[in-house]
């Protein structure tokens, strides 16, 4: 055989295995991440900060209106952020914008 066809049929080979490998190495991540979303096992180690999160996470649309997952969302955002985030009752201070009005009129 000539050396230019064993080298494409290496290529080919090569390519066809590597095209497999790809395929298998996407349903396995597909098949952890649906495995992700069920909740922790009491044998795990997870803290129960953790273990309240991801049941938030996993309530979805419905952990908008827990106060549990409220409360908790708004503990991780101010030990985020810290203390001098401003409390919902603070007004927001004005910013000074550098662009002119657009609602003033100038004489002519």
């Amino acid at each position: 055989m000539d050396g230019k066809t064993l080298a494409r049929i290496g290529a080919v080979i090569f390519v066809a295995v590597a095209v497999t490998a790809t395929a298998v190495g996407i349903t396995r991540k597909e098949e952890k991440r649906e495995g992700a979303a069920s909740l922790p096992s009491s044998s795990s180690t997870l803290s129960p900060l953790r273990w309240e999160l991801r049941r938030c996470q996993i309530l979805g649309e419905a952990a908008l209106l827990d106060g549990g997952c409220l409360r908790l969302w708004a503990e991780q955002r101010d030990r985020f952020v810290g203390s001098a985030a401003p409390s919902f009752g603070s007004a927001p201070k004005p910013v000074a914008s550098p662009l002119p009005n657009a609602n003033t009129q100038e004489a002519r």
